[in-house]
């Protein structure tokens, strides 16, 4: 028997996507997500604790909702962003109860990473 879902809790997100293969190689290497393809212009994506889908069927909003990421080490993720082709588009700043950048991925969709 499956547990059942939370109640009135976010469980799925999607993105829009321009290239899905492009996509899914950056936040695995960014972050380690896995991947499953539904056909040529959808694909889901689990990260250990939340699922979702990156696709092509939705273009890009101006400014949507932002997606925060939680990462212990923001120096080495910010390396990893860019190696895999991602942009920083606001510096590491302060808040209060820590510390967060944002980057855009391939796809122009903007997220952020925050540490404690």
């Amino acid at each position: 028997m499956s547990e059942a879902k939370p109640d009135n809790q976010i469980d799925y997100i999607e993105l829009p996507a321009s290239d899905i293969e492009k996509t899914k190689t950056f936040y695995h290497v960014v972050f380690g997500w896995k991947f499953e393809d539904y056909g040529p212009s959808y694909t889901s994506f689990h990260d250990g604790r939340l699922g979702g889908g990156f696709t092509k069927e939705t273009p890009a909003p101006g400014q949507g909702v932002l997606l925060v990421i939680y990462s212990t080490d923001l120096g080495a993720v910010q390396d990893k962003i860019k190696a895999a082709g991602g942009k920083i588009v606001k510096e590491t700043f302060s808040f209060p109860g820590g510390r967060r950048f944002h980057f855009a991925d391939p796809n122009g969709n903007e997220l952020a990473v925050w540490s404690e």
